[in-house]
C-alpha cells in the first residue's frame, strides 16, 4: 500500500502507517471527546474529554494491530511470509507475499483475527465491571473498547472477501469441493453482495433517517468492500495463471547485458535512456557478476559517471535471488513480493538467459487475459 511509513518492527513483522489513518484516527476521538463521552457523562472537565478520547482511540488502533498480528503470527506459522502491517482508514491489513496452500491453514489464519478482537473486547469488559464504581472515566473508555472490539469481530465474520469471514467461508468451500478458485469466485460474490448491501443502506439512511454523514460513511464502507472483492478474485485469477507457466516461458531474452568495466557514461550514452531498460545485467563472458539498476546509478554524482564502473555500484550475484529455467513462474512472483525486487534474472548452469520484470508478468497476464490463450 503507498503512501505509508514504516514505524519500526513487531514481533519482526514491518508496521507502517499510512497517510488515510490519521484521517480516522482525527474523526474518531472528535467523536468521542466532542460526542459520545460529553454526552454519556457530562459534568466531567473539558481536558478530561479529549485526554480519554486520544486513549481510548489509541488503544483502539492497538487492538486492530493486534487482531493483524494475530493472523500475521499464524500465517507464519504456516510458511506464510507476512511483509507488513498496515494501519489505514478502514482498519489494517497485513500484506502476505503468498496464499494459503491447505484449506486447513487458512481457516486458521482466517479465525485468528476475530478470535483475537473477542478476547480483547471480554479483557477490556472485564476492565470496565471492575472500575464502573470507582474510576468512571477509566470505566467509560473499557466500556467502549469493549464494544467496539466485538464488533469488529462480528463486523469481519462476515462470509466476503475480502473480510474475515469470507477467508474462512473459501477455506470451508474448499475443503468442501477441492476447488480453490471456485471457492473464491463463490465469496467473491458474497463479497461484493454485501458492498450491495451497504452502498443501498446507506442510501436509504441519507435519505430516510436524513443521516447524510452516517448514509455516506456506510456507503463509502460499502464501495470499499466490493472493489476490494473484485481486485482480490483479479488477484487469486492472476496467481493461478502464473502457476502453469515457466521462468522460461514469461523471461524476456533481449535485456542488455554489460560488461563490469562500463562507466557510468557509457551506460548512460547507450543503454539508460533506451525505451523500457530499467535495469542492467553485469556479466563476463556470459557468466553473471551483478545487476545495476537506474536506482543504482542515480547513487553516483554526474561529475564522477566517467571514472565509475558497473561492478563498483552493482548490486554483486551473492547477493540477488536468481530464478531458473523450469521455476514456476508463481513462485517467482512470490520471490519477488517476499523480497520487494522488481526484477530476477534467469540462470541456466551459471549463465545468464533472460531476465524476468514484474513488468514482464503483467503484461504477461493481460495479454492471455485479452485473448484467452
Amino acid at each position: 500500500m503507498g503512501s505509508a511509513f514504516n514505524l519500526g518492527k513487531v514481533f519482526g513483522i514491518q508496521f507502517r502507517l499510512h497517510y488515510t489513518w490519521f484521517i480516522i484516527f482525527i474523526l474518531i476521538t472528535t467523536s468521542l471527546s466532542w460526542q459520545l463521552f460529553p454526552g454519556g457523562y457530562p459534568g466531567w472537565p473539558w481536558l478530561l474529554y479529549w485526554v480519554i478520547g486520544v486513549v481510548t482511540s489509541l488503544l483502539f488502533f492497538a487492538s486492530v494491530l493486534a487482531h493483524e498480528l494475530a493472523h500475521s503470527l499464524v500465517g507464519r506459522a504456516y510458511g506464510i511470509p507476512i511483509k507488513s502491517i498496515t494501519l489505514f482508514i478502514f482498519g489494517g491489513i497485513a500484506l502476505m507475499t503468498k496464499e494459503a496452500t491447505r484449506p486447513g491453514a487458512e481457516f486458521r489464519m482466517a479465525v485468528a483475527g476475530p478470535a483475537c478482537s473477542l478476547v480483547i473486547g471480554g479483557l477490556f469488559a472485564l476492565v470496565y465491571l471492575f472500575t464502573r464504581s470507582t474510576i468512571v472515566p477509566i470505566a467509560a473508555m473499557a466500556y467502549w473498547l469493549a464494544y467496539i472490539n466485538v464488533a469488529l469481530a462480528i463486523f469481519n465474520l462476515i462470509p466476503g472477501f475480502p473480510l474475515d469471514g469470507g477467508r474462512v467461508f473459501r477455506s470451508i468451500l474448499w475443503r468442501v469441493s477441492g476447488d480453490y478458485r471456485r471457492s473464491t469466485r463463490i465469496v467473491t460474490w458474497v463479497g461484493q453482495g454485501v458492498g450491495y448491501l451497504f452502498i443501498l443502506g446507506g442510501i436509504l439512511i441519507m435519505f430516510i433517517l436524513h443521516d447524510w454523514l452516517g448514509g455516506l460513511w456506510l456507503a463509502f464502507i460499502g464501495w470499499f468492500l466490493e472493489n476490494a472483492a473484485s481486485a482480490s478474485y483479479r488477484q487469486v485469477q492472476w496467481r493461478e495463471g502464473l502457476h502453469r507457466f515457466t521462468a522460461a516461458q514469461v523471461m524476456t531474452s533481449d535485456c542488455p547485458v554489460v560488461p563490469p568495466s562500463a562507466t557510468v557514461t557509457q551506460l548512460v550514452q547507450e543503454h539508460a535512456f533506451t525505451p523500457g531498460y530499467r535495469c542492467f545485467l553485469v556479466a563476463e563472458e556470459g557468466r553473471l557478476m551483478g545487476i545495476l539498476t537506474l536506482h543504482n546509478i542515480k547513487t553516483v554524482s554526474q561529475p564522477d559517471w566517467g571514472v565509475t564502473q558497473a561492478k563498483e555500484i552493482m548490486t554483486p550475484v551473492d547477493r540477488l535471488k536468481v530464478a531458473y529455467p523450469d521455476q514456476d513462474a508463481l513462485s517467482i512472483l512470490e520471490q519477488m513480493d517476499e523480497s520487494n525486487m522488481n526484477q530476477m534474472p534467469v540462470v541456466s548452469e551459471g549463465r545468464v538467459i533472460g531476465l524476468i520484470t514484474r513488468d514482464n508478468l503483467i503484461r504477461f497476464l493481460r495479454f492471455r487475459s485479452q485473448t484467452g490463450v
